[in-house]
Parts: structure tokens; sequence; C-alpha cells
């Protein structure tokens, strides 16, 4: 069994993550992820990936419903971050269609792709801090990279959920299609940047993203430090549990 599905055509690699409705996030598929991104990144005839998932969601980020127990602070967010990293080290384009809700680890594997297509209904929320923890996946770098430090830092404090239009306005998304043809608007985007030529498109992208990569590694290696601090803290418990009862957290600081 997998939980990724492939589909190769015209210059295109389709890459769907199949893991409905939420497509929750964890170090096994992380892997799989990486393996397959990187096995296409190293086949000539994709020009573009398409980065896509099943269901309702896009990716609902990591499922910390278990995470409010006694032993969350030997919760160790390494492995997980070390199959994350390979993202950002391809040298083939990749857009990102969202459907539904991308948050926290979801918005930054949206935020890994160079283009995110979405729709009105598209939800983008940065929650790590309404969870007690410091934010990861690299999003200290990425996000204020696409929206600016102001921006940025009012989605994490506050853990902002926003639609698909505010995404746009701020330059979290770059195309805003309707709900239906979401998918083929993503693909029809890939085939454009499948009929570039290749070598010239690749050298564009490593100018235009050059030590990102770098950055996004040094920003994992700060923002897992304190990760590792904040799930040893009641706040975190506090935050998880608040969040599967669906309830404004009561945090005290400890």
């Amino acid at each position: 069994m997998t939980d990724v599905r492939i589909e190769q055509r015209d210059g295109i690699a389709l890459v769907e993550i199949c893991r409905p409705p939420s497509n929750f996030l964890d170090i096994a598929l992380a892997r799989e992820l990486a393996e397959s991104l990187e096995r296409l990144d190293a086949d000539p005839a994709v020009r573009c990936i398409l980065l896509c998932t099943e269901g309702k969601n896009f990716c609902a980020g990591v499922n910390f419903a278990s995470a409010a127990s006694d032993d969350a602070g030997s919760v160790d967010p390494a492995p997980f971050y070390v199959e994350a990293l390979r993202l950002f080290r391809l040298d083939t384009p990749v857009v990102a269609a969202v459907q539904g809700a991308a948050v926290g680890a979801g918005l930054g594997l949206a935020l890994a792709a160079d283009f995110r297509v979405a729709s009105a209904e598209s939800r983008f929320t940065a929650n790590f801090n309404r969870l007690g923890i410091h934010p990861g996946f690299g999003l200290s770098v990425t996000l204020p990279r696409l929206v600016g430090v102001q921006q940025a830092a009012m989605l994490f404090y506050t853990g902002r959920r926003i639609t698909g239009a505010e995404a746009l306005a701020m330059g979290l998304v770059d195309l805003l299609v309707e709900e239906a043809s979401l998918r083929s608007s993503a693909i029809q985007l890939a085939a454009e940047i499948a009929l570039s030529a290749p070598l010239a498109v690749t050298a564009t992208r490593r100018t235009l993203r050059r030590a990102l990569a770098d950055d996004v590694a040094a920003a994992v290696d700060h923002e897992m430090r304190e990760q590792r601090i904040q799930f040893a803290s009641a706040d975190f418990k506090e935050g998880v549990r608040a969040m599967t009862e669906r309830r404004p957290p009561r945090f005290t600081g400890a």
C-alpha cells in the first residue's frame, strides 16, 4: 500500500497524497513523498511537478490528537523534519493545488512549492502558537519570504485562518480559481512551465531560490530546538486539548 500516487504525462508529474479527508502528515508519509519527488526530479522527462492531495483538505498538518499525554515531552520533531527538508533540495519546479485547509505543517508543505493555486473555499492557518509551540517546517523563513515579516507575524501570533482571497491579496497564493476547476487550473499552470526550456527553467529557479534550502535548514534547526522545549510544556498539552475539544485554549505560560 502507498499513500502517494504518481501519474506522468506531457512533461508533468502529478503527485497525489492519498490520506483523505485531511491528509495528515507523519514521518512515513514525509519520507515516501520526499523519495517520490526525488525520483521524479532525477527524470529528465519531468519538467514540472504538480503536488496535490485527495479529499476535502490539502493537508491538516501533523495529527497531535495523542500528544496531550504525559509523555508529550518525549516528542522529537527531528526525524520528520529530516524528510521535510528534502523537499527544498529539488531542481524541478513544483505547483501545489490547495483545496480546503492547509494547516500548520500542511501550510509548510504548500510553501515548499514554487506556486500555489487555490480557490475562495481554501483556508490557510499557521496555528502553531495556538497549539503552544514554535512554527516549524521552515515556515519562519518561507512565510515572511512570501508575505513579509509583518503579515507573517500576524499569522503566527494569532493562528488566524485566512481565506483563499486573503491569501491571494497578501501573496501567499498565486492563482485563485473556481473550486471545480482547481486541479485543472493547476495542471494548466504546470503545463505552461513544462513548455519552457528545462535547462533555462532550472537555472532560473536556482537563481531565484538561491540559498533557500540552506536558509530553511538553518531555520528548521532553530525551530526544532524551540519545539522540543515547548512539547514538554503544559501549554502545549492544553493547546492540543483545546483543538480537540474545539474551544479557545486557556494558556498559563507554563
